[in-house]
């Protein structure tokens, strides 16, 4: 009960800060996710399947508006799929460390990405 609690709050915070800052989700719920003691593979796979229903709600939503072209979507949905075989393969064939550096790496790219576009406007 206490781990769920603990979750909730987690990825309630994470879903504020991913909102107030303009970045992807995973870059804070991966980092929860460790907290609640996953690993390093499993908190990005966790973080990776909470897009399924907000990608299938954008897509609902803006098929409503007339605004989803099928082909492009379906090309784009095959090409993730393929996209996120490629990307297990390569994580479970990395040592836990090797995973989180290039998890680090991806922050800190955003992070630069983040103070860049700032410093332009």
């Amino acid at each position: 009960m206490t781990t769920l609690v603990l979750a909730v709050v987690l990825g309630f915070g994470a879903g504020v800060l991913a909102g107030l800052f303009g970045v992807g989700g995973g870059i804070v719920f991966v980092p929860a996710l460790l907290a609640l003691h996953l690993s390093q593979l499993h908190a990005e796979a966790t973080s990776l399947a909470a897009i399924l229903p907000t990608a299938a709600t954008g897509m609902w939503r803006q098929r409503r508006y007339g605004n989803l072209r099928r082909r492009p979507a379906l090309v784009i949905g095959i090409a993730s799929i393929v996209g996120v075989e490629g990307g297990f393969q390569l994580a479970t064939a990395l040592p836990e460390t090797t995973l989180r550096r290039l998890f680090a790496v991806v922050v800190f790219a955003a992070a630069a990405n983040i103070a860049w576009r700032r410093r332009r406007a």
